[in-house]
């Protein structure tokens, strides 16, 4: 196993308000970063960011989350 660092990424298909998808993204970058107060730079370097996505880029990209979506009742 190498111990070499290089970029990673980490997604994640989510099914939900824009409010909520921003609310759940606060809260990821917060683990990332406990202290969003410090000076910088961030002692673990990372960033995050949110892409709403169409109808047909969400389906090539998530099927079975909006397949999972249409078929659970869910809260608006």
């Amino acid at each position: 196993m190498s111990h070499e660092r290089s970029v990673q990424e980490l997604r994640l298909g989510l099914y939900a308000t824009p409010a909520r998808a921003e609310e759940l993204k606060r809260r990821i970058e917060h683990l990332l970063c406990p202290d969003p107060g410090h000076a910088p730079p961030c002692p673990v370097p990372w960033s995050a960011m949110l892409l709403g996505l169409s109808t047909q880029e969400a389906r090539e990209a998530y099927p079975e989350l909006l397949d999972q979506a249409q078929a659970e009742p869910h809260p608006g």
